[in-house]
């Protein structure tokens, strides 16, 4: 996703900030997600960030409400805005499906929260959504094994599980920043007028709006088309991951965000 904003927008300063330690966010709690994300939202505010978008479906369904009532007007003193993923990609959604049925792929915590139907239903209340909770895909893809046939068998089990609470579905959602490496995998199980659909360029189309929409808020962002990158776990290992989604070589620097 962040490639995908950074191709749509590089006039501007990036920090990047993966909690690779701490991840993957999928199956823990609401209040430890809330937890490691408000954490890093203090972070990107220290140093100096208007605008924090949070990538990660999982932290925008278990944490993004709670930042921004709760936590903004302490954290932000009023000029500084924290957005999620799920809310752009929901009121555009029926753009895509012909049937109004819709599928939607992510983490148990993404799926758990019942964040996307809420979502999808206020800006399209004819939309009928399905979920299904992948858990094994992120780990794989995190171990670099995404590629490999072993993950086949668990993609055509997910998808069959999915496709088992509605033939009717003709739209297929990744909500899931990691899902995209797995897209060709995904589409030779899908039956062929199905549409897959990744966040990407979702999430950039609505940034750019929403920047020209609050003229202010852009005003504050720095414009050197630099990209920096942070992990909270090893920086090589970070590296070789983020190379793959970059297909360009990413380096990254280590943060410790314990007390």
């Amino acid at each position: 996703m962040f490639r995908a904003i950074a191709d749509k927008l590089p006039q501007y300063d990036y920090l990047y900030l993966g909690d690779n330690a701490r991840a993957p966010y999928g199956n823990r709690s609401f209040e430890t997600v809330y937890e490691y994300t408000l954490e890093c939202v203090e972070w990107f505010f220290k140093q100096g960030c208007p605008l924090v978008i949070l990538a990660c479906n999982t932290a925008s369904a278990k944490a993004l409400r709670n930042i921004q009532q709760k936590d903004l007007a302490r954290l932000g003193n009023g000029d500084k805005r924290v957005l999620g993923v799920i809310r752009p990609t929901a009121e555009i959604l029926g753009q895509y499906t012909q049937s109004n049925s819709v599928g939607i792929l992510g983490t148990k915590g993404t799926i758990s929260s019942g964040s996307y139907p809420t979502e999808i239903n206020k800006f399209h209340p004819d939309i009928k959504v399905f979920q299904h909770a992948c858990p094994l895909w992120v780990p794989f893809i995190e171990e670099g094994r995404y590629e490999q046939d072993d993950i086949d068998v668990f993609i055509k089990k997910d998808l069959d599980e999915l496709f088992a609470q509605s033939s009717d579905i003709d739209t297929v959602l990744l909500a899931c920043t990691h899902y995209p490496l797995l897209e060709d995998k995904i589409k030779k199980f899908l039956p062929p007028n199905v549409s897959l659909v990744g966040q990407g360029p979702i999430v950039a189309n609505s940034l750019e709006d929403y920047l020209k929409r609050h003229q202010q808020l852009e005003s504050q962002i720095s414009k050197g088309a630099s990209k920096t990158f942070f992990t909270t776990d090893a920086p090589k290992d970070f590296e070789e991951n983020a190379t793959r989604f970059f297909n360009e070589a990413v380096m990254a620097q280590h943060l410790d965000l314990t007390p």
